[in-house]
């Protein structure tokens, strides 16, 4: 299934970069899970926007992607790598959404503050958030994301699944940290963040299963 999807992701960026730019902007928009979309009660972008890519996909990072879910598909079999695929891109999804909310809301709150406490003639408060309630938000990578930290935690050495799994979040919160961080890179940080809780999780599961000692003959 793994080569399926990235083939499928990378035939169809190609066929919509043919396409006009506008036209092209507005048929993602309308697949994105941003603010505006989530808001009218269009769930099923949390679904479609898993099937497009803003860009045709570079060499490597399609590697890397063809590379991550084909493990997870190895291990865990088709079911269970798309169900931790899917957790990670709607749950991140969501969390995105009320966080961005959240944050033009209080923007909003704010501005109508000043905008009381201003004595200037006409004064108002100006909505919050334009720019990104209406912005292109389509893409794997949150499934991407989600899936490399359930694998990061199922490594099999501690070592190594320490490393992976610290590492993984070092360099997913790094973009966070720094000013110029965009919603996206909070996202892939929540993903990441969730793959590796379902990994922790399936796990647990794993370990909690009572090994029954076969029967013998009598």
């Amino acid at each position: 299934m793994a080569p399926l999807y990235v083939g499928a992701l990378q035939l169809g960026a190609c066929a919509t970069a043919r396409l006009p730019v506008r036209r092209r902007t507005e048929l993602l928009r309308a697949h994105s899970t941003n603010v505006a979309n989530l808001r009218a009660g269009r769930w099923g972008t949390l679904a479609t926007s898993a099937a497009f890519v803003e860009e045709p996909l570079p060499v490597a990072y399609g590697a890397a992607l063809l590379a991550t879910l084909g493990t997870a598909e190895a291990r865990w079999g088709a079911g269970r790598a798309a169900a931790v695929f899917a957790a990670g891109h709607v749950g991140a999804s969501l969390l995105v959404h009320a966080g961005l909310r959240a944050r033009n809301r209080a923007r909003g709150a704010a501005a109508e503050r000043a905008a009381a406490d201003s004595t200037g003639p006409g004064a108002q408060a100006r909505p919050a958030g334009g720019g990104t309630a209406h912005a292109v938000d389509v893409g794997a990578s949150y499934g991407f994301y989600a899936t490399l930290g359930a694998l990061a935690v199922s490594l099999p050495h501690r070592g190594a699944r320490a490393a992976a799994t610290g590492g993984l979040l070092a360099l997913g919160a790094a973009p966070v940290v720094r000013r110029g961080r965009t919603f996206t890179d909070v996202g892939h940080l929540t993903a990441l963040s969730l793959g590796v809780a379902i990994g922790v999780a399936r796990g647990a599961g794993a370990a909690g299963t009572p090994i029954r000692a076969p029967r013998t003959a009598t």
